[in-house]
């Protein structure tokens, strides 16, 4: 594994075209059809998470599948991430008084 993806814990490997979910990697189909299908069941399965076998983690790999080739849910997952980040920040630098 390279340095770049040492770092990447989740999300979508350019390079390689794989789902890399901590340390698990899983090739995503070639086509956009194939992916998009892929993506919304995910997220359809993780909808009926109370269910045995699913869960609610497939929302958001979901969401990282459907945001390689939908720009409205990138967008989205984007500013959900930007979101995310800041407040966590702000938290961090709460806990820590301010330095």
């Amino acid at each position: 594994m390279s340095q770049e993806n040492a770092s990447r814990k989740f999300g979508i490997d350019p390079k390689t075209g794989r789902l890399i979910v901590w340390n698990f990697s899983v090739p995503l189909p070639r086509s956009r059809v194939g992916r998009v299908s892929l993506g919304s069941v995910f997220i359809v399965g993780g909808a009926l998470g109370f269910l045995p076998i699913l869960g609610y983690w497939m929302i958001p790999v979901g969401v990282v599948v459907l945001s390689h080739d939908l720009s409205f849910v990138r967008r989205r997952r984007r500013r959900l991430e930007v979101w995310w980040g800041r407040r966590k920040r702000a938290r961090d630098t709460r806990a820590d008084g301010g330095k």
